[in-house]
């Protein structure tokens, strides 16, 4: 790995760089896609070649840009974070993400998809908030709701983020946990999960030392259980919850989101073929790859495998325009 140098011409300006030489590929999409709220999310754009992040770090705003160049990642970063994500890269990208027990032969459908789709590679950001927030916003609702109020909560709330591409940095949570509970209504949030977003603002940053712990060489997963106890001490956080924050900010190669609208059904129709399954049956299905369930999860999710839908779907809604109407 080179070491991280400031850029002055071309289209870096007021940036630093990093190349960091790549084993083997990587599809940027495929590790970064599950940090990503939509293809609205103004924090970030991904593709399997290019992938660019705005984030809140340690030492302030930054913004990362990535792309594959031959055998090579070839970042650049602007901002008072730059080179804190420039040095987190790694970790971002699952290049430490240690596999070894994970058997994939163990079944069939899971051996053709990590024949077809490769080895999985689970990154962790190490921003436990970054990955709380949004997952806050998308419990019990349509997908389509929670990413129209995260998108519109960045915006408002959110700050410009450094660099030349038009992203935004997620509001920390000191700003989310002082908004009036009449801002984020008007936002689409629901009163009673506006107040558990206050609330969890408070404790979310004695979280992030988890968080950044995870980022050392080869940690990924390291501190997950605890993270998910601290969290679910607290009312309205559960299982899923946990287990959202616990993937995307640690890395947990665990992680299996109970409680999920459709994933308990994509994991019995794919592994077992039946329409339907419980958290039970699932957690039953995911059972032989003890510590390694979530490359089955993410593996199954890069699929497309989907099963059969009964009944119409539910439709979203928005609070803040049945609020205006009143």
């Amino acid at each position: 790995m080179t070491e991280v140098e400031p850029v002055g011409t071309g289209a870096g300006i007021g940036a630093q760089t990093r190349m960091i030489p790549l084993d083997a590929p990587v599809d940027l999409r495929a590790v970064l896609g599950p940090l990503m709220r939509g293809t609205g999310d103004p924090t970030m754009r991904v593709a399997a070649g290019a992938a660019i992040r705005a984030s809140e770090t340690p030492e302030g705003p930054g913004t990362i840009e990535m792309r594959v160049v031959g055998a090579s990642i070839l970042a650049s970063a602007w901002g008072p974070g730059a080179a804190w994500l420039l040095e987190a890269l790694p970790a971002a990208l699952g290049l430490d993400d240690d596999d070894t027990g994970f058997d994939p032969k163990l079944h069939p459908v899971v051996a053709d998809l990590a024949r077809r789709l490769g080895p999985v590679r689970l990154g962790r950001t190490g921003a436990v908030w970054e990955a709380l927030l949004p997952a806050i916003l998308e419990q019990r609702i349509t997908g389509t709701e929670a990413r129209r109020n995260y998108r519109r909560l960045v915006l408002a709330h959110g700050t410009p983020a450094p660099g030349p591409h038009g992203l935004h940095v997620a509001p920390p949570p000191q700003v989310v946990g002082g908004l009036p509970s009449w801002t984020l209504t008007g936002l689409g949030i629901e009163p009673r999960r506006g107040a558990l977003l206050r609330r969890i603002s408070r404790e979310a940053p004695r979280w992030e030392r988890i968080g950044v712990a995870s980022l050392a060489q080869g940690a990924g997963g390291r501190g997950a259980a605890d993270l998910a106890a601290a969290m679910q001490a607290n009312s309205g956080i559960g299982p899923w919850t946990a287990a959202e924050v616990t993937l995307r900010a640690l890395g947990d190669p665990d992680a299996v989101s109970v409680a999920d609208a459709h994933l308990s059904n994509v994991v019995a129709f794919a592994l077992k073929g039946e329409a339907r399954g419980t958290d039970e049956r699932m957690l039953e299905l995911l059972a032989p790859w003890p510590g390694h369930r979530a490359r089955v999860v993410r593996l199954l999710e890069r699929s497309g495998i989907t099963p059969p839908r009964y009944g119409p779907r539910v439709a979203p809604r928005d609070i803040s325009r049945e609020l205006r109407r009143r």
